[in-house]
């Protein structure tokens, strides 16, 4: 794999991560505009197809997910076989070991996106949407695997690269267990589509910093095949300063889509508003005006009345006890 393979890689995970968040940020924008109530004038004038049209989903977008993830995959297996070929070739059979775990996630999640399109469109095959989910989290399970694993050589500048890019792998894991755990929210999908977007942008700053001079002084990239390649520094001042601006490069990563996805947040929050249920806080002052104190007077005058009955109470007892009492 060299800078083309790993920027076209990163340009079709930001691409399918950014329709993804867009898909899911739609039907959570319908979801507002649902939950803000309307008034009375625009509730009669409106038509009763109005709010059912909103709400429904949108069948154009799923299909174009599941065939560019079709693409996608593709792409990476075709890749994959490119450099298992090379590394037979070159006798490398640590590059060819790598290679076929390449293909079994791209056989994966190639699985997925035609299963799902043939679910979702056609009858073909009768399928619940959870083991959609379920063969999706087994694709990110592997990929997570395959980057943990991956210890060619331990002092390698691009272990630590990997290690970076397990953290949206999880991110893309933990959301499609809660796309498990409720499939009909839209907020896994719209996390699952920020963690690709970040895989993305991470695969191009690996392509750049690998096969290209960004990366520090003092480093070298020494390659086997073609999927078979390592990262060596002179020294331990060259190996600590690459570890450290391979750290700064994902924090400025990760600041660039935190900052697109607030600035997406109050833009949708800008023009739809805020949905009802993220707003259930009652303020403490409705609560206090139907909390009021009794004045002094009233108090003496209970405290008054409690000693009168007590005092009749014992009269009573006294009176029974002198053999007056009624009998």
């Amino acid at each position: 794999m060299g800078w083309f393979t790993h920027t076209m890689a990163g340009s079709g995970f930001i691409l399918i991560g950014a329709w993804e968040a867009l898909t899911s940020s739609n039907s959570i924008q319908n979801l507002v505009e649902n939950s803000i109530p309307s008034s009375p004038l625009t509730s009669i004038s409106a038509p009763p197809q109005a709010s059912s049209s909103r709400t429904k989903k949108n069948p154009s977008s799923s299909s174009l997910t599941f065939i560019s993830i079709s693409v996608f995959s593709l792409f990476f297996i075709l890749n994959s076989m490119v450099s298992f070929v090379d590394a037979l070739n070159s006798n490398d059979k640590v590059g060819s070991a790598l290679q076929l775990q390449v293909l079994a996630i791209g056989s994966l999640f190639l699985l997925c996106s035609v299963t799902g399109f043939l679910v979702n469109f056609t009858n073909l095959i009768p399928m619940p949407h959870s083991m959609l989910s379920l063969i999706g989290l087994f694709a990110f399970a592997e990929e997570f695997l395959l980057f943990y694993l991956q210890r060619k050589n331990t002092s390698g500048i691009e272990n630590r690269y990997f290690d970076l890019l397990l953290v949206p792998i999880t991110v893309c894991l933990f959301s499609t267990v809660m796309e498990l755990k409720s499939p009909k929210s839209n907020y896994p999908k719209l996390a699952r589509g920020v963690g690709l977007i970040l895989q993305g942008t991470w695969f191009v700053q690996m392509g750049l910093s690998f096969y290209t001079n960004l990366i520090t002084s003092g480093c070298s990239l020494h390659e086997k095949s073609r999927g078979n390649y390592t990262i060596r520094c002179k020294g331990h001042p060259e190996y600590h300063r690459a570890r450290a601006i391979a750290t700064l490069q994902f924090n400025c990563h990760l600041a660039l889509i935190v900052v697109l996805i607030m600035g997406a947040y109050s833009v949708i929050v800008r023009k739809y508003g805020v949905p009802r249920d993220f707003t259930q806080y009652r303020p403490l002052g409705a609560e206090m005006q139907q909390f009021t104190l009794d004045s002094d007077d009233d108090v003496v005058e209970e405290i008054k009345e409690e000693d009168n009955v007590g005092k009749q109470k014992v009269g009573v007892v006294e009176s029974g006890m002198n053999g007056y009492g009624t009998h």
